[in-house]
């Protein structure tokens, strides 16, 4: 049976906003889905869910959250092979560098990779427009 868990980090509320509606899409779709801020899921959890939707803002140098987010995604890298994943999350300057190279990491490590989503600041109706649309592709996935 298809489950999804969709795991995100949020500073501000953006990428929170879009993890809801990636939820909402996902639960449309007739796909059982749980929700989990990044310290409220561990990698080892993986194992009880057959895709994954990842959410986290730009940091810094357009990098990934260090402290919660990083170091899990590390830990997740190992058990994405063959995974379909979708990642989201907002920025707030420069133009998405950390989304791509998130999406590289991704697909290095194997991950069947459904979409990406990002937004400036908070989430426009396209944002969540393309969270819902790429939402429902990976609940066909799953």
């Amino acid at each position: 049976m298809s489950k999804i868990a969709v795991v995100y980090w949020s500073g501000t509320g953006n990428s929170e906003a879009m993890a809801h509606a990636v939820v909402d899409a996902i639960k449309s779709a007739g796909v059982d889905v749980d929700l989990f801020q990044v310290d409220d899921f561990n990698a080892d959890e993986m194992a009880n869910y057959t895709a994954f939707a990842f959410g986290c803002p730009a940091m810094g140098d357009e990098v990934l959250e260090e402290d919660s987010f990083e170091p899990f995604f590390a830990d997740a890298e190992s058990k994405i092979d063959g995974v379909p994943v979708l990642l989201f999350g907002s920025y707030g300057w420069g133009g998405g560098a950390w989304m791509e190279a998130w999406a590289d990491r991704t697909k290095d490590a194997g991950a069947k990779l459904v979409g990406t989503v990002i937004a400036e600041n908070a989430p426009d109706e396209e944002a969540i427009a393309n969270c819902e649309k790429f939402a429902k592709e990976l609940a066909k996935e799953a």
